[in-house]
């Protein structure tokens, strides 16, 4: 599939803010983090203004972004739809719970709670309206929604941990839940990888024609004489090694740098501990972005097998 930076920055932008937004609410109920002002102006408005952005991107993909209002009557059979209603009333608890955060420097359990359940909610419909996609094997399976909810809760907690070191007011289990959550990111992500280089779609040229009982199907002439929007859409092709070569730049920058800084940053004096935080996020947000290109161009519709593709 052909990677839209726009759906990049949308899927990217929106997975840290909502990552941020829950994990705010569980070390603020849990009591890790007590409420402070400025730590929650700064986490609140980034994690907001990365939501906010994130969902406002996603529009530039559409061919009529003014219609986009008219997703919302489509949630009883579409997860872009049910996305778009989980997203606008994740809001509500989300800003109740900065207010109390910010203004009544206090903790609103209700809110709280209202707030995972919507950010949770969101993610994993996003995390559907690729997985739900019966032609494109590498999104229709069980590894999607577990791989998107993983990133956003490591994302999440780099930014959080970032800014709990700014403010004075990190903890040691911050680091250290950020360090398991990479760790289990990068699990689920090579499982992802593992999957897609292994298995192969149930759509072959002989299983799309019905000529498979006959023996091997081949394709005797092209159906166009240049590539067409389908193609360039749904057909986009990335060689092996450059795949290879980009995914062991998203090792190092979206789990290995992150994980090493965060050790590193772990119990210094700000001097250090700063540094390491904001570095660690920064990687972790360039190496987001390379894996979610990645995870579009990796893909292949079944289209494609009408354009002399073997499989798909």
């Amino acid at each position: 599939m052909h990677p839209a930076y726009s759906v990049i920055f949308f899927t990217t932008a929106s997975g840290a803010g909502y990552g941020l937004l829950i994990l705010l609410a569980v070390f603020g109920l849990t009591g890790v983090l007590p409420p402070d002002r400025w730590l929650g102006v700064a986490s609140f408005g980034l994690a907001l203004g990365l939501i906010t952005f994130g969902l406002f991107a996603s529009t530039f993909h559409l061919g009529h972004p003014e219609r986009a209002w008219r997703a919302f009557s489509e949630w009883r059979t579409s997860w872009l739809s049910r996305e778009g209603v989980a997203s606008v009333a994740a809001y509500l608890p989300a800003l109740a719970f900065a207010y109390f955060w910010v203004i009544e420097t206090s903790i609103s359990v209700a809110a709280g709670l209202l707030a995972i359940v919507g950010a949770l909610a969101t993610l994993h419909c996003t995390g559907m309206i690729y997985a739900s996609l019966k032609p494109i094997h590498a999104w229709h399976n069980r590894q999607v929604v577990p791989n998107y909810l993983a990133l956003a809760t490591a994302t999440g907690l780099l930014l959080l941990n970032a800014l709990a070191e700014i403010f004075g007011r990190n903890r040691p289990v911050i680091a250290l839940v950020t360090v398991f959550a990479l760790f289990v990111a990068f699990f689920l992500k090579r499982t992802y990888w593992r999957f897609i280089d292994t298995t192969r779609g149930p759509a072959t040229v002989e299983s799309a024609t019905g000529l498979g009982r006959f023996g091997s199907v081949r394709l005797l002439d092209a159906p166009n004489t240049q590539e067409n929007y389908v193609q360039a859409e749904m057909g986009y092709r990335i060689a092996r090694k450059h795949a290879a070569k980009l995914r062991r730049i998203v090792f190092l920058t979206l789990f290995l740098a992150p994980l090493v800084l965060v050790l590193i940053g772990m119990g210094q004096p700000p001097a250090i501990a700063i540094p390491c935080a904001v570095l660690a996020a920064l990687a972790a947000c360039a190496g987001v972005l390379i894996e979610r290109w990645l995870f579009f161009a990796e893909a292949k519709h079944a289209v494609t097998l009408y354009y002399g593709a073997r499989e798909a």
